[in-house]
């Protein structure tokens, strides 16, 4: 199991999506790029995982539910902003807004 891992792990890396350690933003959240099919660390909790998937994989839905936090001063568009900063075919970068 260790080798896969390892394997998976050294692949990502070749193909230039690596992990990242949380770390903060500008407004105060944590922020993590994570690889397509992975969850931050800050979303371990709870129904944090769930409710992280839904964002990543129904944006469609998210898109249009605005967000009553009053996050929009920040930038924040709807409530997917408080799930995910930005986004590539190969990473997420997901914010830790919603989970706070």
């Amino acid at each position: 199991m260790r080798r896969a891992v390892v394997a998976v792990a050294v692949a990502l890396t070749l193909a230039g999506v690596a992990q990242s350690a949380p770390n903060r933003d500008e407004i105060g959240d944590e922020v993590q790029t994570i690889p397509r099919g992975g969850l931050p660390a800050f979303a371990a909790d709870a129904d944090a995982p769930a409710l992280y998937r839904f964002a990543t994989t129904r944006g469609d839905v998210l898109r249009y539910i605005p967000c009553t936090c009053g996050c929009a001063q920040v930038g924040h568009t709807s409530n997917r902003s408080c799930y995910i900063k930005a986004e590539t075919d190969a990473a997420v970068t997901y914010t830790s807004h919603a989970a706070t």
